[in-house]
């Protein structure tokens, strides 16, 4: 499984707007030159963070982008499922209720299900604000 750019550009900039969380709405030009992400990208990921509910907008002078939560109640799971709509190893995984026609004959089936859900489980026990905190020491994220 890879996480497409779109995922990991989406992490970046939420990661931006946690640390600035506590000031005024942030442009996404600001976004763009401290990430090192053309402002155009940016623009075609805000989409998909905004129908999650994961951003707040404001249009206009002063406009920007903030979180709409603290950075310890979003977590990694959300961003990358809002970017990349499914962090499944394979695609049959995808579907609810799984519609493999090979689905009761398949002997791998249950790897798939069981590496997903350590995927998710994973990336759902790590914030922004956790990222934030590591930043600051050395990164320890444990499986």
């Amino acid at each position: 499984m890879k996480i497409s750019t779109r995922g990991r550009y989406s992490l970046r900039m939420m990661i931006d707007l946690a640390q600035h969380y506590n000031q005024e709405f942030i442009a996404l030009k600001d976004i763009s030159e401290r990430q090192g992400i053309s402002k155009k990208y940016l623009e075609q990921i805000v989409p998909f963070l905004n129908r999650s509910g994961l951003l707040i907008t404001y249009r206009g002078h002063m406009g920007g982008y903030m979180l709409s939560k603290q950075p310890s109640q979003i977590t990694i799971a959300e961003i990358l499922l809002s970017s990349e709509g499914s962090l499944n190893p394979v695609a049959c995984l995808d579907n609810e209720p799984n519609d493999c026609h090979r689905k009761a004959e398949c002997l791998t089936i249950p790897i798939w299900e069981g590496l997903s859900e350590v995927i998710l489980n994973y990336l759902s026990g790590i914030t922004l604000q956790d990222i934030l905190d590591n930043a600051q020491s050395t990164p320890e994220y444990y499986i």
